[in-house]
């Protein structure tokens, strides 16, 4: 499989978390890179009865046979990710790049303080925008500055290429999605950087010809938390008669939903260069398919699967079911 990325096409909350586990669990996935941003960025793992909030770890952990890395280009909170080192048991399992840049106190308050950030665009207040200014203004603390973290220090772009090197799979898990991109999405309302595959690649350091597969991820109806445009969305009261709520993983926040955009879809796929497609929260459209063979959907699921696929020219073969990590049905062997 050589290396694979998961990104996100439409504003987060993709599932790119229950794909991540997945593939780390049937693929059986030797190591794992989290790129992106850092601790504003909240994925949910849901695997044996069990939910999992992780914010800086890769969700890769719940294969104990895989390495999990945190590359150059991620941002660091060391109390956030020291804690989730103690509380998922994954002590000597996991690696950061010396060269990722640490979040500190005064990046969160200046978040707070700078009213555009904090009300107009709705950050998080996790100090991503301060954070990426003084690595910009080569003023930022790395990774390798801080003696809490020297135990876990590794060249990240070293391990990647060297596993690939072996034969051996590398997943690389981007965080946020494609239309909070700095450069692609729905600017000013959009996270600190780039999100897309190409960026997630340079965060671990591997090069763009070694990258094998990029699976973009979709959920079957988007979600946005925080401001900013969303041409389908529909009304709140409504969102919550058909059972869609939810909130943002690290914010609490109410997420806004929205009808499918099949245009904006297909944006991401080309922008990503996605190799294949996956869907989620396919039993919002059809409750029983969590528990039924594909051959028993309902029409109009089906249906809404080809569209999606025609919409980005490419396979939907990752399919989600339901929020467990094996609520999948995987057509990656037959197509």
């Amino acid at each position: 499989m050589g290396c694979s990325i998961v990104v996100g096409g439409q504003w987060g909350d993709e599932a790119k978390g229950k794909i991540c586990s997945y593939l780390a669990l049937a693929d059986n996935i030797a190591l794992s890179c989290r790129a992106g941003l850092g601790p504003g960025a909240g994925h949910t793992v849901v695997h044996g009865g069990r939910d999992f909030k992780l914010r800086q770890t890769a969700s890769a952990f719940i294969n104990n046979q895989t390495r999990l890395l945190l590359g150059a280009g991620v941002l660091l909170n060391t109390d956030v990710l020291l804690e989730e080192v103690e509380r998922l048991g994954i002590e000597g399992r996991v690696g950061i790049d010396p060269r990722a840049t640490l979040l500190e106190q005064h990046h969160r308050s200046a978040e707070g303080d700078d009213a555009n950030l904090s009300r107009t665009i709705g950050s998080t207040g996790s100090g991503h925008g301060p954070g990426l200014a003084d690595r910009a203004l080569r003023r930022a603390r790395l990774a390798a500055d801080e003696p809490r973290l020297q135990h876990l220090l590794t060249d990240v772009a070293k391990e990647a290429n060297d596993c690939l090197d072996r034969g051996e799979t590398v997943l690389v898990e981007g965080t946020n999605g494609y239309l909070l991109s700095v450069l692609y999405g729905t600017y000013p309302f959009t996270v600190g950087k780039d999100s897309t595959a190409s960026t997630a690649a340079a965060d671990i350091g591997i090069g763009p010809t070694r990258v094998e597969e990029v699976i973009v991820t979709f959920k079957s109806y988007p979600t946005r938390v925080g401001p900013g445009p969303f041409a389908t969305e529909m009304p709140a009261a409504e969102a919550e008669t058909r059972g869609f709520q939810q909130f943002g993983t690290v914010t609490g926040r109410l997420r806004r939903v929205g009808e499918f955009d099949f245009a904006a879809a297909a944006d991401a796929a080309r922008v990503n260069g996605a190799t294949q497609i996956a869907l989620t929260h396919l039993d919002w459209l059809d409750p029983d398919c969590r528990h039924r063979p594909m051959s028993d959907w309902q029409p109009k699921l089906l249906r809404f699967i080809e569209r999606v696929e025609d919409a980005c020219n490419r396979p939907a073969t990752l399919l989600g079911t339901g929020p467990d990590t094996y609520d999948i049905v995987d057509r990656r062997r037959a197509s």
